[in-house]
């Protein structure tokens, strides 16, 4: 079997590191143009410096999103751009644009390239058409089945890969291509600025009788008539490696830290189990309750079992579930006297009883006395990003994420 890869989003720096200790194998990011996540923080050139030394001294790889459909203007400054991150050390640029994918073969021959799923790539002659041109691995179409992905395997060079996504966000529309958001806002979703009207609440209004709004669903909410589900795969994990795929991608540059944490971590976990024993491997389900221990919508194989149906939406809102709230982030330990430093995400007060989450595993805690960057004694911790001491017996490490359970 083929290495198998478990490939990360980060949004930011701080998410790259968490994507690392949490298991991924790789990590695609975006600068701060060219990519289709502009409602992220994004890297600066020095970040993605530092993030791909980061990765790099740890085994990872990092992969840079071009994947943006471009007019004229978008052109200006990229091919500066394309030749500074290559020198930065960038492992794979995701692209979509014949244009771009030729000034990438052009200012960095040497450079793997990596077709991204807005470029459709649902069937295995389009997928032989980009290897053919020099890309080393096609991004399938979340349009694709188990079936149809079997097939294009089958058909295409040994030497192409394939990557497919297993988690995260679905898009109304095919494989990202959406004019919705800038016909209604004016910002281009082709270029990274999506304001996700398919999430909307969406009435029927006759044209003779401006006001009356009429539900497009019975139902006192309206209807979110194009809110898909959250895609969720953890389940189908042996059905997709064995179909074929190499690369299994975790959506979400826009997310937290948290949803980075978890989703990574769940998904290591069961790659891992299957990978070491694929014969007598079993789904564990503590795996996929601990997804919804993030922020997410419900959940569905959205193609990959076959044509989805209504059961794919959630009509009746755009709420996501909150299992748990993050509150902080382990920053550092003193094994001398068995504290450790805690940056605040969230007010928590001494005494409570938490939870911490390790790659290692999740861990009652209790926060006990709690004390300020001074060492002076505080009842809790109200302010963002607060540094805070606290005692622990056990030892835990930069990353390990402290939660509580939403009430």
């Amino acid at each position: 079997m083929n290495e198998i890869e478990l490939l990360a989003p980060a949004g930011d720096l701080e998410r790259l590191k968490a994507a690392v200790y949490y298991g991924a194998d790789a990590i695609y990011i975006g600068g701060k143009r060219y990519g289709l996540r502009a409602g992220s923080n994004n890297f600066t050139m020095e970040e993605i410096k530092e993030g791909v030394d980061y990765a790099h001294q740890r085994g990872r790889r990092v992969y840079l999103t071009l994947n943006i459909i471009p007019h004229n203007e978008d052109l200006d400054g990229m091919d500066d751009y394309i030749a500074d991150t290559f020198s930065s050390g960038i492992d794979a640029y995701i692209v979509s644009d014949p244009g771009i994918f030729a000034m990438v073969k052009k200012i960095a021959p040497a450079a793997e390239i990596h077709i991204s799923t807005q470029a459709n790539n649902t069937n295995w002659l389009s997928a032989e058409f980009w290897h053919d041109l020099g890309a080393k691995r096609v991004v399938l179409a979340r349009e694709l089945s188990i079936e149809e992905i079997r097939d294009i395997r089958n058909r295409v060079s040994d030497t192409l890969e394939l990557e497919a996504f297993i988690h995260g966000a679905m898009c109304i529309s095919y494989s990202g291509r959406c004019l919705l958001s800038n016909f209604m806002t004016g910002r281009d979703a082709n270029r990274g600025e999506c304001t996700h009207p398919c999430r909307w609440r969406y009435h029927l209004m006759e044209e003779k009788r401006p006001g009356e709004y009429f539900p497009v669903f019975e139902d006192e909410n309206g209807s979110h008539i194009m809110n898909s589900k959250d895609l969720c795969m953890i389940k189908y994990l042996p059905e997709l490696i064995e179909a074929g795929v190499t690369s299994l991608k975790i959506e979400g540059r826009n997310k937290g830290i948290y949803y980075v944490a978890v989703t990574v971590n769940a998904y290591r976990k069961a790659l891992d189990a299957y990978l070491n024993d694929t014969e007598g491997y079993g789904f564990d389900g503590v795996l996929l309750d601990e997804l919804y221990k993030a922020s997410t919508r419900d959940f569905t194989t959205g193609f990959y079992l076959g044509r989805p149906g209504p059961e794919a939406n959630m009509y009746d809102s755009d709420a996501h579930r909150v299992g748990y709230d993050i509150i902080g982030i382990v920053r550092d330990y003193n094994e001398d006297n068995g504290t450790m430093l805690v940056e605040q995400r969230n007010r928590f007060c001494e005494n409570e009883e938490v939870e911490v989450l390790t790659p290692d595993g999740v861990y009652p805690f209790n926060t006990g006395e709690l004390y300020d960057e001074n060492l002076s004694r505080i009842e809790s911790a109200p302010h963002a990003q607060q540094m805070v001491w606290m005692r622990s017996p056990r030892k835990f490490t930069e990353y390990d994420i402290l939660r509580r359970k939403k009430v």
